[in-house]
């Protein structure tokens, strides 16, 4: 299947279909419009003259009747076109690698600026591996997929999502019917909240209370209504008022309780009741998707609880709160509310994490989907750490305009000391290795041909920053994140770490020594990784193995290959580069 014409083609049905809802929304209103005037016209003439019948207003008003409901029909009809437009003209966007900036979610909330590897290789933020791979429609959807790229998963669960994303890969129809879901908002049902608020201690209401609240609020309607009609005095009435009152009173703290805690984990459940229905009409294979949605078919218990939740939030109207001491409307929903908690509640936290896991899968199945040219990475059993790719990209460079490499990392060659001048993809190199290690053992597929890896731990230390806030400077940022490097194999764990330009904000002198007591260190545990440097000095580290990337120079224009060569480097471009942009050197 190409997914380009297959998106291409289904944004031009939509695209179709959303101009004849348009079409028909404005014939629609022009025949209201003209209802309403011929009732009008009808209202003067009877009013007038009395030509004939008022009772053929009600022709007009039917009329009228139809072409309301009609219009909203319409309208839902176009808003679903335009949302589906979107779903792939941004699919459209990645195909083309223009994705970047018009992500639905970007990741902000998950920055960690102190992970071993997050900030370094661009995980979350505009342009970031997340924005490329989300499609959530949920916050525990958004937070499973930020949870597996910042921790490796063991090697059964990894390759249990393997086969979960090829059989959600080509399943289009069924990605295209989530996005259609609701409205165009990201659902903020938190699965850890609900979870908290679902397995709290149970709040107890007096027993009686559930058939009394309905005998009093029975009682005072009959009573109001027989007051008004002047059959009874108005003590009757006053009577169940005031009991009303004792009892609200009396059980102030629990309401007080079971509304403050619904508030904020029970908000937006709207979308989550929705994919779950939709959900629960597919038919799954992958041991995977089987046991994360073995829980369904359970929409209907959380449709429940969305509309005692509505209900609750409709007490804040007016004339609800005018007449709420007779019907006692806060009272009994809190209680229907309490009783769903009690009886259905204790699942709800599993349910959302469930459905989130699935979407985070559906995320990486609309990845697999979009880049044929990827692969799923071989997990190898290998006790030790290994990392050998074939024609390996950057996922987040155009495919089209990067330059693939074969990089092999193991025990034969356990460091690569990749030298080269400026701009010429050492940083580059380290990310593509880092993102394609982070994808795999996630269980998404890999920017390379072929990728056999081991079940290494990630450390990587090429975006250190200093932090006035910190009264840290970047050296010191750099030894921290190496120190947590260090840390991981000493936790006997394969590692696999990339150092990018090491301890260049110290001398010459003090640089060379530290960095080769570091990889020293490093290569003393089950360790494989990449150092890049601008310091040929380094190039001589005992255990590394040299490979470089070149550059030239033509009529005065740089120009790179980005291919990885053997060897160090011979020449640097430093020169060149001031003299490109003026500077007298």
């Amino acid at each position: 299947m190409n997914p380009e014409g297959e998106y291409f083609s289904r944004r031009e049905r939509w695209s179709a279909k959303e101009h004849l809802a348009r079409q028909r929304f404005r014939r629609i209103g022009n025949a209201r419009l003209a209802v309403g005037l011929t009732a009008a016209a009808m209202v003067l003439l009877i009013v007038s003259g009395d030509l004939f019948s008022s009772w053929w207003l009600l022709v007009p008003l039917c009329v009228f009747i139809v072409l309301v409901v009609w219009h909203q029909r319409v309208i839902r009809e176009r808003t679903l076109a335009e949302r589906a437009i979107r779903f792939y003209t941004h699919g459209l966007a990645r195909l083309k690698d223009e994705w970047a900036g018009a992500g639905n979610e970007l990741g902000e909330r998950f920055r960690q600026p102190q992970h071993v590897y997050s900030e370094d290789l661009d995980l979350f933020g505009k342009g970031s591996l997340f924005e490329m791979l989300s499609t959530a429609r949920t916050a525990a959807g958004e937070s499973a997929l930020a949870s597996w790229l910042l921790a490796p998963a063991p090697r059964e669960t990894a390759l249990l999502r393997q086969e979960a994303v090829k059989e959600l890969r080509d399943r289009l129809d069924l990605r295209e019917a989530i996005r259609l879901l609701g409205e165009d908002v990201r659902a903020s049902v938190d699965a850890d909240s609900l979870a908290k608020w679902a397995a709290a201690s149970p709040v107890k209401f007096p027993a009686f209370l559930e058939w009394i609240a309905p005998a009093l609020v029975l009682a005072g309607i009959v009573t109001l209504v027989a007051f008004l009609a002047g059959w009874i005095p108005l003590w009757p009435f006053l009577a169940v008022l005031a009991i009303d009152f004792a009892i609200r009173f009396g059980t102030r703290l629990q309401v007080a309780a079971v509304t403050g805690a619904i508030d904020t984990p029970a908000q937006d459940l709207n979308i989550l009741v929705l994919l779950l229905e939709r959900l629960e009409r597919e038919e799954f294979q992958s041991p995977l998707l089987c046991q994360l949605l073995g829980f369904l078919p359970v929409s209907q218990y959380v449709h429940h609880l969305k509309r005692w939740v509505e209900l609750l939030d409709s007490g804040d109207h007016l004339l609800l709160r005018v007449i709420d001491p007779v019907v006692l409307w806060r009272l009994q929903v809190a209680m229907r509310i309490e009783a769903w908690r009690q009886k259905t509640g204790k699942g709800i936290g599993a349910w959302i994490r469930g459905t989130g896991e699935f979407e985070a899968l559906s995320s990486f199945a609309a990845l697999a989907f979009e880049r044929g040219e990827w692969s799923f990475p071989e997990l190898t059993l290998d006790a030790h750490a290994l990392f050998e790719a074939e024609e390996m990209r950057h996922p987040l460079l155009p495919h089209r305009k990067c330059v693939p490499n074969d990089v092999a990392l193991n025990a034969g060659a356990r460091l690569f000391l990749v030298s080269g001048s400026n701009m010429s993809g050492k940083s580059t190199l380290l990310r593509s290795i880092g993102l394609n290690c982070a994808l795999a053992w996630a269980g998404a597929p890999v920017a390379a041909a072929r990728l056999r890896i081991a079940p290494v731990r990630l450390g990587a230390s090429i975006r250190t920053a200093d932090s006035l806030q910190d009264n840290r400077s970047r050296f010191l940022a750099e030894i921290l994140r190496i120190r947590q490097i260090v840390a991981l194999v000493q936790q006997g764990a394969p590692v696999l770490f990339l150092l990018d330009e090491l301890l260049s904000g110290t001398n010459s002198h003090d640089r060379l020594i530290g960095a080769s007591g570091i990889v020293r260190g490093l290569l003393a545990g089950d360790t494989i990784g990449l150092l890049t440097t601008h310091d040929l000095a380094l190039t001589q580290i005992e255990g590394g193995v040299n490979v470089h990337f070149e550059d030239s120079i033509d009529d005065g224009e740089l120009e790179f290959d980005y291919k990885l060569q053997p060897g160090v480097v011979s020449h640097g471009n430093a020169l060149a580069l001031m003299r490109a942009v003026g500077l007298q050197v």
